[in-house]
This record gives C-alpha cells, structure tokens and sequence, in this order.
C-alpha cells in the first residue's frame, strides 16, 4: 500500500493524499479484493467525530480519509502539515467516475431520497462512456434499524457485485453503516459520499464557483437553511478555529491549553 502521512486535529486523522493517490489506493484494493473504506471529511464531520468516539475510531482506522474542506486545507499549512488538496464529493466522483470508466471498473450508487440514485447514474454514464454502473438502490427512512432491510441491502450488491460502492446516507450513518457491513457484502472499495447525489441531481443547490474556491461553500448553504444549519456552522466553524489555535500553539510553541 502507499505510504500513509497524516494531519492530525483534535485526535481526527486526515491524510495527505491527492486523487492520484485515491486511484492508485483503489487500484490495488481492486487487486487485492480486500474491503477498504474511503472517507471524506469537514469541518463538520470532524467536530461531529470529537464527541462521537464510534465515528472517530471509524475514521482514524479506515484505510484512506480525504479532506473536503477548503478551510482543512487553509488550516494544514497553518499547522506546517500541508495537505495534498481539497477533494470535494461532487467533483470527485466525477473524476472518478472518469477514471473508472477507463480502467472498466463496476459502481454501486447506494443512498439518497427514492429515484435521486438513478438519475446520478444517468448523469454519470452520459458524461462518461463505457462506465459501468451495476446497481442504485435507496433504502428507506429509518433503514438502518431494520436488520431485514440491511440484510435486502447488502444481498443487493453481492449480487451486483462492484468493483467501488459510493453510499449516500449522509455522516455519521453512512461511515458506521459501511463499517459495520463491508466485510459482508466484500467490496473493495467503499466511498462515504454524503449529500454528493442530492448536488449532482440538483435536488439540492451548489454555490458559485468563486464561493468554492474560497472556502465559502458552507456560507452558501447557511443562507439557503439558516434554521437548520446555524449551529453546525456558526458554533461548529467558531469550535473549529479554536481547535486549530491549540494545534498552533502546539506545534509553534509547544504549550498546552
């Protein structure tokens, strides 16, 4: 396997990993057969995973985890720990979806509300000739405490068999959903892909690409559902400069707060 670096804060594990280390960590899973698991974090998910110790071991003991956050990747050269980039899900999963189209690898779109998942698959197959999507399926609400659901689900893409499963469900429910049930359906790659399908469909809204490129984007979404999302950004964001500061100091100065 590739040589593993890490950026670390407040005990959550980020790697310094660009896309062409995900393909070639992809590639050799395939090879191998061996079920591995992909996560993709924010700031959101790493302030969720400081109080979740089930998600933070998930994510410390998976095999490869990417930053999705402009703001993780400010933060890492504050930290003297640069990370290779920003991986957004939607864009990679399009660049993905390209490269997997060459190498003729098989995917699995699992997750999001009922026909989101099937109208990604179209998208993607359009946009990438040759792709071969084996499968989507959308459980429903409240799936995962149904066991005879999860078992249909996991029947589901054994039978498909793919090469790279990209599960929709949204963080934590879709990392401890993969962890729990990836040595059983046995697929070699397993991306959690969060609210991906729900952008690519355009059920919901991207912001502009200038607000992408300046780490705007959950700016953006706090406009569009200030009610809901208040506290996971102005209270979560706040937490996270807190935590980056004491890395800082850390790392600067040695000292502890």
């Amino acid at each position: 396997m590739m040589e593993q670096k890490y950026l670390y804060i407040s005990g959550v594990r980020i790697d310094k990993a660009g896309l062409k280390d995900v393909y070639n960590f992809a590639s050799e899973s395939i090879n191998l057969k061996k079920a591995c698991l992909i996560i993709s974090i924010n700031v959101d998910v790493l302030i969720k995973a400081r109080k979740d110790f089930e998600l933070k071991s998930i994510i410390n003991n998976s095999e490869l985890v990417l930053a999705d956050s402009r703001i993780l990747l400010f933060s890492s050269y504050l930290l003297g720990k640069p990370l290779e980039g920003n991986i957004t899900g939607s864009n990679f999963i399009f660049s993905f979806s390209d490269w997997a189209a060459k190498k003729g690898y098989k995917l699995f779109l699992l997750g999001a509300a009922s026909g989101v998942a099937e109208k990604v698959a179209e998208i993607l197959i359009k946009k990438n000739s040759g792709l071969k999507i084996v499968g989507t399926y959308s459980p429903p609400f409240g799936f995962e405490n149904n066991e005879d659901e999860n078992r249909k689900i996991v029947k589901i893409i054994k039978e498909c068999s793919p090469d790279v499963l990209f599960v929709a469900f949204g963080v934590p429910k879709q990392e401890k959903w993969i962890w729990r049930y990836k040595d059983e359906y046995n697929v070699p790659v397993s991306v959690g892909i969060g609210a991906t399908f729900d952008y690519i469909s355009g059920n919901v809204r991207r912001a502009p690409i200038w607000m992408q490129k300046f780490g705007l984007e959950w700016f953006f979404r706090l406009c569009q559902e200030p009610r809901r999302l208040w506290k996971r950004y102005l209270v979560g964001n706040t937490i996270f400069v807190w935590l980056v500061l004491k890395e800082f100091i850390n790392y600067k100065f040695g000292g502890n707060l």
